[in-house]
């Protein structure tokens, strides 16, 4: 798709649905070009609505607050609704943004900006190396500098640019280098960049390539390495950050939708600024526009891409509103618009005043709906039951109501009666993509596998999923001997490891299987049998496949029953040379890597060696973005029964920034001993050598978890009451001599919540298992 505009782009056909999914534009500021750019969806078209300023860069958004900032300006602006409908074309738009004031305060290169909790505008001011705020008596109020820079002055001694604000508050900061003379940090521009803490003063990060836009969002500290074009997150514990995405250009700006991030690229001009920068070598061609990148996956879901008149951006800001202007301060209807204060309102008469939203039925109807699903996201069940019902009595043949019970339903493992509503929102509605997802995890879960992975195939057409639409065919099973395969992961790491089983079955249909997957998962698949080549995602050319498939379509692809799932494992092994040391009275947090002698030690040690205790390893949480992240992750002193059981050596697997909970514990339990191996995990590959040398998992619904059943070893999944579809109901357990708990896993056993939230009873039953099997190692 392409636009006609001077300032042209062109955009993947999936983006107006991303924007339209979370009900949002984008504001882009553009300070080559002197632009602000309005991203919006048009009737699932991209439209770029263009506004004229002087050097924009910054911009903070704080309800019906737009702020801009430039190089010696600050324009505000505020959004009257009232107004809206007067823009032309009339009844498209649903924000107004009219200028406010300006504040001029001098050339200071005003970089992020962002609202505070006392109703700051917070500033980086890089030019005199400090956050500042605003008032009216003064060009800027200078509020904090890095301790290295010795004095105020207009010299950009360091090049502070980035602000995460934390509670309302400035908390991190990112800078060029940790220098004090004008211009200086341009010497080591390559790795000289660092992250500060605001409160401390402290240097947290070092040695980063000219970073930028660092973020708070989901429990993780985000940051952009711009002279890498790489999204990245602060492992701030470890003193280190790990990379998520990889992208074709400089990256500068972010913002935060659900799980994806939304990402400003620049081409980067090779002069003196830019250059010997890793990017420039890394790429001969830069890419400017706006990235979309799913961060917990790393995948590049979709982009907007300028060519023509637009080369460099710096701010990407997301504005809650669909199809938003920025009136000019010039337009007329500025002359015709007032905002007065509440207490003057009756004063003013009605007719003049901003007509009021008539309470119709419908309104009734979508506000029940929508108290619901809030309700029910918050877990009140019955109370989101209750409005639901209150919509089916308003509008009985809407199938959203019938889709919406089924939810509430499937919170109560009430599985058949919310297949009996998604089946009544399919009748009312074929092509309702959202309840044949909903069918097919409820049939999962059932155990109807063939039905129910033909139902789920439907989530590629929901605002939750972001298909990958290559012109190359979708694969359909069928034999491709002289052919090559694409196959790309989804959603989690536990998601592409429990289906990496498919992998050698694919591969006995195809020529060659080219697997795209995220770079914290390369090293573990790259040696699975079938793979004959990895790449990340957006690392791959398009002439390099002939058709390509989602990895866990396959299972419905080749007909998989319960009867029929590739259960042999050891499926994964960690790679060769990777085997960590599980030294025999070490308490410390090192690890090593065995020499050649010594790689067979692990293995050999796996089952009930009289030589050591019994080695658990533990996991407690997953990752925050994950949507039913609330119910599943358990806290790590929930685990605190279990930890005084005798004969156990305990290591904690646990990564991110929830490794903090270790700390605590300890302070509370002096005398115990938990191996923090997470200190030093940075993929998973570290993690499944971490696991080889145990003899036991015990872990809440994460990637770990899948991990372990994959390399075969004994893994016990701590389940919340209503837990994921593969988990399925009520198997009976390996301890009854039974059927496994799991047909995925055959060395899994599963220990669920009777009732939810309620992890103490599961704890007390796996402390009597745990007592149990300790009590029988021999030490």
């Amino acid at each position: 798709m392409t636009q006609p505009d001077p300032l042209r782009s062109v955009y993947t056909s999936n983006l107006p649905g991303i924007l339209d999914h979370f009900g949002i534009s984008l504001a882009v500021s553009t300070y080559q070009a002197g632009k602000v750019i309005l991203v919006r969806n048009d009737n699932s078209a991209i439209n770029t609505h263009f506004r004229t300023l002087q050097k924009p860069m910054g911009i903070a958004v704080d309800g019906p607050r737009l702020t801009v900032g430039g190089q010696n300006t600050v324009w505000y602006y505020r959004n009257m609704p009232a107004v809206a409908p007067k823009l032309e074309p009339k009844g498209k738009h649903d924000a107004a943004y009219i200028p406010r004031q300006i504040h001029v305060t001098g050339d200071i290169d005003i970089h992020e900006m962002a609202w505070g909790r006392d109703d700051d505008l917070w500033i980086v001011n890089t030019k005199f190396c400090t956050l500042c705020t605003l008032d009216p008596d003064h060009s800027f109020n200078p509020r904090w500098r890095p301790h290295f820079v010795s004095a105020l002055t207009p010299e950009d001694r360091c090049h502070l640019n980035g602000l995460a604000m934390v509670d309302g508050r400035p908390k991190y900061v990112t800078a060029l280098g940790e220098t004090d003379a004008a211009g200086a940090w341009r010497v080591n521009k390559r790795d000289g960049g660092i992250l500060m803490d605001v409160d401390t003063n402290e240097i947290l990060l070092r040695g980063l390539s000219m970073p930028h836009s660092p973020r708070q969002w989901a429990g993780r500290l985000w940051l952009l390495e711009s002279g890498q074009g790489t999204l990245a997150w602060a492992d701030l514990p470890n003193r280190t950050w790990h990379t998520v995405a990889t992208l074709p250009g400089f990256t500068r700006g972010v913002d935060f939708a659900g799980p994806l991030a939304f990402i400003g690229l620049s081409q980067v001009r090779e002069t003196a600024v830019f250059s010997g920068i890793p990017l420039v070598e890394r790429l001969d061609e830069r890419i400017c526009g706006v990235w979309v990148v799913n961060v917990q996956t790393g995948e590049i879901i979709a982009f907007l891409r300028f060519e023509e008149g637009v080369q460099e951006i710096f701010a990407v800001q997301i504005l809650p509103n669909r199809f938003p202007d920025m009136l000019e301060f010039g337009d007329a209807l500025i002359n015709t618009s007032y905002v007065v204060p509440d207490e003057a309102l009756r004063d003013v008469p009605t007719v003049l005043r901003e007509p009021a939203r008539p309470d119709s039925p419908t309104d009734a109807f979508v506000a029940a709906i929508n108290e619901g699903a809030a309700l029910l996201d918050q877990d009140q069940v019955e109370e989101a039951m209750a409005q639901f019902r209150q919509a089916q009595a308003l509008n009985p043949n809407a199938a959203v109501v019938y889709n919406n019970i089924g939810n509430a339903y499937t919170a109560q493992n009430r599985l058949h009666d919310a297949v009996e509503q998604y089946e009544k929102a399919i009748a009312l509605q074929a092509d309702f993509p959202d309840a044949h997802m909903n069918l097919g995890m409820a049939l999962l879960k059932l155990g109807d596998l063939p039905r129910g992975f033909a139902e789920f195939d439907w989530r590629w057409q929901t605002r939750f999923f972001t298909p990958f639409l290559p012109p190359q065919p979708r694969w359909d099973g069928s034999p491709m001997p002289d052919k090559t395969l694409l196959v790309h992961t989804e959603q989690g790491a536990g998601d592409t490891i429990q289906f990496a089983r498919y992998l050698p079955l694919i591969k006995q249909r195809v020529g060659k299987v080219l697997l795209v997957a995220p770079e914290p998962l390369q090293r573990l698949l790259a040696g699975v049998d079938g793979v004959d080549e990895i790449r990340g995602p957006g690392d791959v050319p398009a002439a390099a496949f002939d058709a390509y498939v989602p990895m866990m379509t396959v299972a419905g692809l080749l007909g998989t029953t319960l009867e029929t799932v590739p259960d042999q494992v050891p499926y994964l092994r960690p790679p060769h040379d990777e085997r960590w040391t599980m030294d025999d009275g070490s308490r410390n947090t090192q690890y090593g890597v065995r020499n050649s002698q010594q790689q067979t030690v692990n293995r050999q040690q796996s089952t009930n060696n009289p030589e050591h205790p019994l080695r658990v390893g533990i996991a407690w949480a997953g990752s925050p973005t994950q949507g039913n992240d609330r119910n599943r992750s358990a806290l790590l002193a929930e685990f605190a029964p279990l930890l005084d059981i005798q004969n156990i050596e305990w290591h904690s697997l646990q990564v991110g920034e929830k490794r903090a909970e270790l700390e605590a514990l300890i302070i509370t339990h002096q005398s115990l001993i938990i191996e923090d191996r997470g200190l030093k995990i940075k993929d998973w590959a570290d993690t499944a050598a971490v696991i080889s040398g145990l003899d036991l998992v015990i872990s809440v619904d994460t990637g770990v978890v899948h991990l372990a059943g994959a390399l075969g070893k004994p893994v016990w999944v701590l389940l919340c009451y209503a837990p994921d579809w593969r988990w399925l109901l009520d198997r009976p357990s390996t301890g009854s001599g039974q059927s496994p708990d799991s047909p995925w896993y055959p060395t899994a056993r599963l220990f669920r919540q009777s009732r939810p939230q309620d992890w103490a009873s599961v704890m007390a039953e796996v402390r009597e298992a745990l007592a149990g099997l300790a009590g029988g190692w021999r030490a």
